[in-house]
């Protein structure tokens, strides 16, 4: 059963467990490398983030132009390890979760654990499926960025699954581990059987 989850996250997230299905409602920021590298340059300098961080989801999603009548195209997850340069410094300042796809590298783990937050994955090639979730849509930032300019979204019921949670329990991980572990047995049943 999913969890219904309103954003933006406070301490709710450290109940969240690795392998939830969880329906998020509220507001979501889309940001991928390029604003990613604009937002560290401004924390370098002192300068302040176009939204709230304390609190925030980010979206690694590059949408697709709108079709007539629409609030956005095709919005299906982009590879989130190309955001783990900046990601630690962005929990560190009170980012609470991430929707991507693939896995995150150990600074970035480490960092979700530090910090109570979670790492959420959404299922690419399902683009058109997850902009039905997606109400409004708009630039706050670097417009001239483009598809990787930074968005507000509202969303309601945008279905992901917790990959990696605030106590650093990976999906990633412990689903390959289970999947090695049922292939293993499978062999073993199978050499059994022929011999």
């Amino acid at each position: 059963m999913e969890k219904r989850i309103n954003l933006p996250l406070g301490d709710e997230a450290e109940s969240l467990q690795a392998g939830d299905p969880v329906l998020l409602s509220g507001t979501v920021y889309v940001a991928r490398d390029a604003a990613h590298k604009k937002m560290m340059e401004r924390i370098e300098r002192g300068e302040k983030l176009p939204f709230e961080i304390n609190g925030a989801c980010i979206y690694y999603m590059g949408p697709s132009p709108a079709p007539p009548g629409e609030v956005i195209g095709s919005a299906g997850p982009t590879t989130s390890h190309r955001m783990d340069a900046y990601t630690p410094a962005l929990l560190d300042l009170g980012l609470k979760a991430m929707i991507g796809k693939g896995n995150r590298g150990q600074a970035v783990i480490e960092a979700i654990e530090r910090n109570g937050a979670v790492y959420l994955t959404a299922t690419g090639g399902l683009g058109a499926t997850l902009a039905s979730s997606i109400k409004e849509s708009e630039v706050i930032a670097w417009p001239e960025l483009g598809a990787e300019a930074v968005r507000k979204i509202r969303v309601e019921d945008f279905p992901a699954i917790v990959a990696i949670d605030s106590r650093g329990e990976n999906l990633y991980t412990c689903g390959r581990a289970q999947y090695q572990g049922q292939y293993k047995k499978i062999i073993k049943k199978e050499s059994e059987r022929n011999s």
